[in-house]
């Protein structure tokens, strides 16, 4: 019988703890929680805030009784503290602060990742430093449950009127929303040059336009370098192409990325990779005996450009899956992410997967970016709307190597962008993309389905690119 012990109770620890139970019924499987919230959907808060979601216990994937009737033993608000690699033994404190030692077989370790702060003075105690602003002032992150039941609390009991958004990310983007459908003015402050900076800014642009048709003051090329108190609330000092402004709001809600959550491997001995994160290999092993790892605080394998660091709630679900099958005795693999992700903005959707033309010339592709137009479907079917498109692939030889989309909600883009993944995990090329079997009706689609309108103009304007090249 193998003891497994998984450090961590979101997507990777979760997804490895039911794997290893799925393969081996025998194993004795032990997760510790930090909190209390065990396999809880952090995607799916500001949904919660909208009013979308309630009540907030329904943001779980599984309850903890039925994680527990799927045999595993909730260790919860305890805190895996050191990990005794040779003794194979983890060292945890309870929330009494009593600490005891847990004997394992294999040990998967899932701490995900904490909020970064970007080096913004007074928002140290949110990256996880001792100084700083806190709830309590008006300052939030947006990364646990503990933090959705803060920022619930001061919505309730301060009742503001005004929030400042630093960052306009996926989850900054989705609480502008959420703070306009509760009322509140909102300014989202962005350090590059537009919103959404995982789209070419041709695209972001119009998320930015949707921000604003909704109420949102978007502030771009602004880097926030201080957050302080002030009798009103707070004040937000950015340093942009016009100086030094400042603004003031009741509510500051910083989200400016991740950063991986490493000291437990790091201090066990885990070398470091990619973005600060614990190096994995495929398997997930940690070059550690017995010691496995998964999730936001490890490297990526990516299929294009190799091991990097890309923190994905999907990701963590494969790679978590993968950990605690080989904790069992088996051999999978962790087959690469292309890096797909799909926003909903209001009424609007945006979507990417694989790389953007800048990304592509990095990594010593010899790409081509081409931008189209085509409705979601006949448009002599009422409500036909444009779906936008930049498809990026290889000049000489076709190579799909990514794509943006962009267009109204209704319009089918997480599906449409995962056709575009599909086919960047099969490595196939442009032209191919013509020859799926795509589905088809008139309210829903076009016998050219827009992906492959799209395809169609990219290899047009690559006829066009090479025509004159020589041999």
């Amino acid at each position: 019988m193998t003891r497994l012990l998984v450090v961590g109770g979101s997507d990777a620890g979760i997804s490895a703890a039911l794997r290893a139970r799925e393969l081996d019924p025998s194993a004795e499987v032990t997760v510790v929680v930090a909190d209390a919230y065990p396999n809880f959907s952090i995607c799916g808060i500001p949904y919660y805030f909208t009013g979308e979601v309630q009540p907030w216990q329904s943001l779980a994937h599984r309850s903890a009784a039925e994680l527990e009737a799927s045999g595993m033993d909730l260790r919860l608000d305890t805190l895996a503290t050191a990990i005794d690699v040779e003794r194979r033994r983890l060292a945890v404190r309870d929330a009494r602060g009593r600490s005891e030692e847990l004997r394992y077989d294999e040990l998967v370790v899932a701490t995900g990742a904490m909020p970064a702060d970007a080096g913004i003075a007074g928002a140290g105690a949110q990256g996880g430093g001792d100084e700083g602003l806190g709830p309590e002032d008006g300052l939030h992150v947006i990364h646990s449950m503990g933090d959705t039941f803060a920022l619930e609390r001061f919505l309730a009991e301060r009742r503001p009127e005004s929030a400042i958004i630093v960052g306009a990310g996926y989850v900054g983007l989705e609480m502008a929303e959420a703070f306009r459908a509760r009322g509140l003015r909102v300014a989202q402050l962005q350090r590059g040059p537009e919103v959404l900076s995982t789209l070419d800014p041709e695209l972001g642009a119009l998320v930015h336009a949707e921000l604003v048709a909704h109420g949102v003051e978007v502030v771009v090329n602004s880097t926030v370098t201080a957050i302080e108190r002030t009798d009103g609330g707070l004040a937000v000092t950015a340093q942009g192409p016009g100086g030094i402004s400042r603004r003031t709001a009741q509510l500051v809600l910083l989200v400016v990325g991740v950063r991986p959550s490493t000291a437990l491997l790091r201090q066990a001995g885990a070398a470091l990779g990619a973005g600060g994160a614990v190096a994995v290999d495929e398997r997930m092993a940690t070059g550690l005996p017995h010691v496995w790892a998964a999730g936001d605080g490890v490297v990526t394998h990516h299929r294009l450009l190799g091991t990097g660091y890309l923190p994905l709630g999907t990701t963590a679900h494969k790679q978590g899956r993968v950990a605690g099958e080989n904790a069992v005795g088996g051999t999978a693999r962790f087959a690469g992410s292309v890096g797909t992700q799909v926003v909903k903005v209001f009424d609007l959707v945006a979507a990417r997967t694989g790389l953007r033309d800048a990304e592509a010339r990095a990594a010593g592709f010899r790409p081509l970016t081409v931008a189209s137009t085509a409705d979601d479907h006949k448009r002599y079917y009422p409500g036909a709307q444009p779906i936008r498109f930049r498809l990026t692939a290889q000049l000489h030889d076709r190579r799909l190597l990514g794509a943006q989309l962009v267009g109204r909600r209704g319009s089918e883009l997480a599906k449409r962008i995962d056709v575009f993944a599909a086919a960047l995990h099969a490595g196939m090329s442009v032209a191919q993309l013509s020859e799926l079997d795509l589905s088809y009706t008139p309210p829903l689609g076009s016998p050219w389905d827009a992906v492959q309108l799209a395809a169609q103009q990219w290899e047009r304007a690559a006829a066009d690119e090479t025509s004159g090249a020589p041999d």
